[in-house]
C-alpha cells in the first residue's frame, strides 16, 4: 500500500508576506494588551525581519522580547482578538504563489502541515483559513488562563525537523516523497529531512545551501486576498491537527497550550 506524503510550509514569509504575530500588533494595542512604545519596538522588528530575515541571534532576541512583552496577558483576550481580526490582518499578506502551490498538493492527495515558530493562537486559525490538515507551532506556559512568560515549547530550527519525524513516524508519512517549503536558513534542517525541499524567497544563507545542495529556490511576489483566489479544496476531517503550540513568531512568541482539531470545510 502506498504510505501518505505530505507538504511542510513555513508560515512566514513563506505563505504570508510578514510575521504572522507582529502583524497583530495594533490590534494588540487596541485591545489593551501592549503600549504604543512596545508597538512601535513590534513594528521595528517586522521592518527587520521582513528586510533582512532572521538569523539565530535575531531570533533570540525576538523571543526573549515578545516572551516578556506577553507574561500576564489573558489567554482568553488574545484568542479573541486573532479570530475577530484575522481576515482583516492576514487574507491580504497571503502569497497567491503559496496558496497555488497548496492547491496543487492537496489535488495530489498530500497532506498540508505549517510547521511554524509561531504559535498556535495564531497558526492554527490561519490553517483553518487554509484548509491545513495540521499544524506544528510553538506553545507558551499557561497558568489561571494568563501566559506566564515562560516557554513550554519552541517549533524552531532543529526542532521542527524533530517534529516533522515525529509526526511522519505517528501518521505514517513517506519523508522521502515529501515536500517543505521556507525562506530561512534557520529551517534548512526542516528542509534536510524531506525528499523534495525548497528555498522561498530564501536569506543569504538558506540561498548558500539550497545552491550547494541543488535545491530549487522559488520567488513569491504577488500577496492577494484570499477571498478572491480559487477556493481551496477542503481538509480531510479525519485528520486532526497536531498543535504543538503556543507562542513565537519568527523569533517572536506569544500564544497557546491548546491542541484543537482544524477541520477544513
Amino acid at each position: 500500500m502506498t504510505r501518505p506524503t505530505a507538504a511542510f510550509f513555513d508560515l512566514d514569509k513563506t505563505i504570508i508576506a510578514k510575521s504572522s504575530t507582529l502583524a497583530f500588533s495594533r490590534e494588540f494595542q487596541a485591545g489593551g494588551l501592549i503600549s504604543r512604545r512596545a508597538m512601535l519596538r513590534s513594528a521595528y522588528a517586522q521592518f527587520v525581519f521582513f528586510t533582512g530575515g532572521a538569523d539565530h541571534d535575531q531570533m533570540d532576541k525576538m523571543r526573549e522580547f515578545m516572551s516578556q512583552l506577553c507574561a500576564g496577558w489573558d489567554v482568553a483576550t488574545v484568542r479573541d482578538i486573532v479570530h475577530e481580526t484575522l481576515n482583516n490582518i492576514v487574507e491580504p499578506l497571503v502569497y497567491d504563489e503559496a496558496v497555488s502551490l497548496i492547491e496543487e498538493h492537496r489535488l495530489a492527495g498530500r497532506d498540508i502541515v505549517i510547521v511554524s515558530a509561531s504559535g498556535a493562537e495564531v497558526v492554527e486559525p490561519i490553517g483553518e483559513l487554509l484548509g491545513a490538515d495540521r499544524v506544528i507551532a510553538t506553545r507558551m506556559e499557561i497558568v489561571d488562563g494568563r501566559y506566564t512568560g515562560n516557554i513550554d515549547y519552541y517549533a524552531y530550527a532543529e526542532e521542527k525537523a524533530r517534529a516533522i519525524e515525529g509526526l511522519a513516524e505517528t501518521v505514517g508519512y513517506d519523508l522521502a516523497e515529501c515536500y517543505a517549503y521556507s525562506d530561512s536558513v534557520t529551517d534548512s534542517h526542516m528542509l534536510e529531512v524531506v525528499g523534495h525541499p525548497f528555498a522561498v524567497n530564501p536569506d543569504r544563507e538558506l540561498r548558500r545551501i539550497a545552491t550547494a545542495h541543488d535545491w530549487p529556490v522559488l520567488s513569491f511576489v504577488r500577496p492577494v486576498a484570499l477571498r478572491r483566489h480559487i477556493p481551496l479544496p477542503p481538509a480531510r476531517p479525519t485528520l486532526a491537527a497536531l498543535a504543538v503550540g503556543g507562542a513565537v513568531a519568527a523569533g517572536s512568541v506569544m500564544w497557546a497550550n491548546r491542541r484543537k482539531r482544524i477541520s477544513g470545510a
